[in-house]
């Protein structure tokens, strides 16, 4: 198979306020189109964003308090936001699959017949930063590249912190110690990358990159293999 790339997108960057950014799905599609025409295979993970967040908050007001139905709710918001991209990637005549993984097993396969797939969450209990780490390791891709809305990796969470330091590089040792431990913080909280899936890249020697995905620019430098303002997290 063609060299594979893994992409996770915040589901953040695909809302603007509660709506969804028509531009910015269209600006990110034609990178990811302009990427997989040079011959690359190219399997994205969405995240649920506004519309997670919002469907969590309502489910937890009409009395739902199981950490695991909760979490099914943040993974049918993260398909819905697949699919949408999904179509969007189609008008761009690209090859994408029309299906919408379940399985990053699935997934990999798919990647076989197209030239991008598009996939949400898979199991409660797994963000889609550790869904896009799991589909780096099935796909035998060397780096997942993680696009979210901060410019770095911070040794503490810079919208409350003004003198957090960013990383421009570290490894994934490091990471884990700003992270924490591999658990499960239930549905809704946000942290800079899953512990969960920073413990996969560990077990698995995958490098990771870290960028803020509203700067679309370093998003294609980053799939270009040039230089971008961003993260890189090495195995050691």
């Amino acid at each position: 198979m063609s060299e594979v790339v893994i992409v996770a997108l915040g589901g953040s960057l695909m809302y603007d306020g509660g709506d969804i950014d028509q531009q910015w799905v269209e600006d990110a599609s034609k990178i990811i189109a302009q990427t997989a025409s040079a011959g690359t295979k190219i399997g994205i993970v969405i995240g649920g964003g506004h519309l997670a967040r919002e469907n969590i908050a309502t489910a937890r007001k009409s009395g739902v308090t199981d950490t695991f139905d909760l979490d099914l709710v943040g993974i049918a918001a993260t398909r819905y936001n697949a699919t949408a991209f999904a179509a969007a990637l189609k008008s761009t005549g690209v090859d994408v699959s029309e299906n919408v993984p379940e399985t990053t097993t699935d997934a990999t396969e798919s990647l076989q017949n197209h030239s991008v797939i598009v996939m949400g969450g898979t199991i409660p209990g797994h963000t889609t930063d550790a869904v896009s780490i799991n589909l780096a390791v099935d796909s035998g891709a060397k780096r997942c590249t993680i696009a979210t809305n901060v410019d770095f990796v911070y040794d503490k969470a810079p919208q409350i912190n003004p003198d957090a330091i960013p990383f421009e590089e570290m490894t994934l040792a490091e990471l884990q110690s700003i992270v924490g431990p591999p658990e499960h913080r239930g549905a809704g909280p946000n942290v800079v990358i899953d512990p969960i899936g920073v413990q996969i890249a560990i077990d698995n020697s995958i490098e990771l990159a870290l960028l803020n995905g509203r700067e679309l620019e370093r998003l294609a430098k980053c799939l270009a293999g040039e230089t971008f303002r961003g993260t890189i997290i090495g195995v050691n």
